[in-house]
């Protein structure tokens, strides 16, 4: 449990924000300058708030009208940054052996070795930090913030300095920190495929105010409606099971109640259901159901608004079959032409090619019902 209410005013900005979340993995999500690092700073006591009450796993930390200021080293919060900010002096078993010196007496200590195996850093406890790539730095920052026994993971752009190899790399382990040991975790990011993948629950600043927050596909549903029609960057979330792999047509098929979903193969990098991206520039609408076409990908709906601006683009949001949200970027002539107006049944035409792979996240089953309710 994380419940967050606070307000910071500096001379040129101000955080007013509020936010509770029962577990899983909270998503900080804004462009720079939104107060998503402001925030995880106060919930790790590196800054107060003027005034507010924060919650850490039902632990309270701040209470400013009680009077109530935890610091930092007692309120058993594990922070992972950009860089790691390892020791360099020390092997990577000695940067893992100090994190286990700030775990506090009768907490319960963190099994060390099941901590490298989590991590599967174990071939790396020789080295020393200079001789690692960036993901196995982060790989280990992330085992040093796990043995100082934390009640939650406070993760700041933690993949920001890395290229997209080495994020592909790490993301996996960042799943299983919030699948298989449960730990809460606040990620802090401006990166959409990010928190896609990793998200159980996205709060979305701006200027240090709360936007929106719910779950990815609610947050990024409402964005649709917050963008210019003219701009293609609108990004849409279906969830689904994965049915099928056809390995030798490199593609997967996953279940949608408004239909197949074809992506490109996920080669056994994800199980059960999955979170897909699509771009709105990416996605067709046709009046009456296509056949004999290429593209696979056919999904069923209705439309729930359109937004047209001055520009020769518009922004068609169409609700589909089983509840997710797709939007579709359509010519303001395509519009009028093919009458597309709120309530008209449609059907969204998406190449597998098109779908953004790197948005294809696994997410556990209590998260996928309750999206899908």
């Amino acid at each position: 449990m994380i419940s967050f209410s606070c307000r910071l005013s500096r001379s040129r900005f101000v955080l007013e924000a509020d936010f509770a979340y029962p577990g899983g993995c909270t998503a900080l999500f804004g462009p720079s300058g939104s107060g998503k690092t402001t925030i995880a700073r106060l919930i790790a006591g590196i800054e107060r708030p003027d005034r507010g009450r924060i919650v850490v796993a039902d632990h309270v930390v701040v209470d400013t009208e009680a009077g109530l200021w935890e610091p930092a080293h007692r309120r058993r919060v594990g922070l992972v940054f950009q860089d790691g900010q390892l020791l360099p002096h020390l092997t990577v078993r000695q940067n893992l052996a100090y994190g286990r010196y700030f775990a506090p007496r009768g907490t319960g200590r963190v099994v060390f070795d099941e901590v490298v195996d989590l991590l599967g850093i174990g071939h790396l406890l020789a080295a020393r930090p200079l001789t690692l790539s960036g993901g196995e730095r982060q790989r280990v920052a992330i085992g040093r913030a796990l043995l100082a026994a934390p009640r939650i993971l406070v993760m700041d752009e933690p993949l920001a300095s890395l290229d997209a190899e080495r994020k592909h790399e790490i993301l996996p382990f960042i799943e299983r920190l919030r699948d298989d040991l449960g730990l809460p975790i606040v990620y802090v990011s401006h990166a959409v495929e990010e928190v896609a993948r990793l998200a159980t629950q996205v709060v979305r600043l701006a200027g240090g105010r709360v936007v929106a927050k719910g779950t990815p596909v609610e947050v990024f549903a409402s964005q649709v409606a917050d963008e210019a029609p003219d701009r293609p960057e609108t990004v849409s979330f279906l969830s689904g099971r994965v049915i099928r792999e056809m390995p030798e047509f490199a593609i997967s098929v996953i279940a949608h109640p408004a239909g197949e979903i074809v992506i490109p193969a996920l080669m056994g990098r994800a199980r059960g259901t999955v979170r897909v991206a699509v771009q709105g520039a990416n996605v067709t609408l046709a009046t009456e159901r296509p056949s004999h076409l290429s593209v696979r990908t056919v999904l069923e709906g209705r439309i729930a608004s359109v937004t047209a601006g001055a520009g020769p683009a518009g922004v068609v949001t169409v609700d589909l079959e089983g509840g997710d949200r797709l939007a579709a970027h359509v010519t303001r002539h395509a519009i009028s032409d093919l009458g597309l107006v709120a309530g008209k049944q449609v059907f969204a035409l998406v190449k597998a090619v098109a779908i953004d792979e790197h948005g294809l996240g696994r997410f556990d089953g209590r998260t996928a019902s309750k999206e899908q309710e």
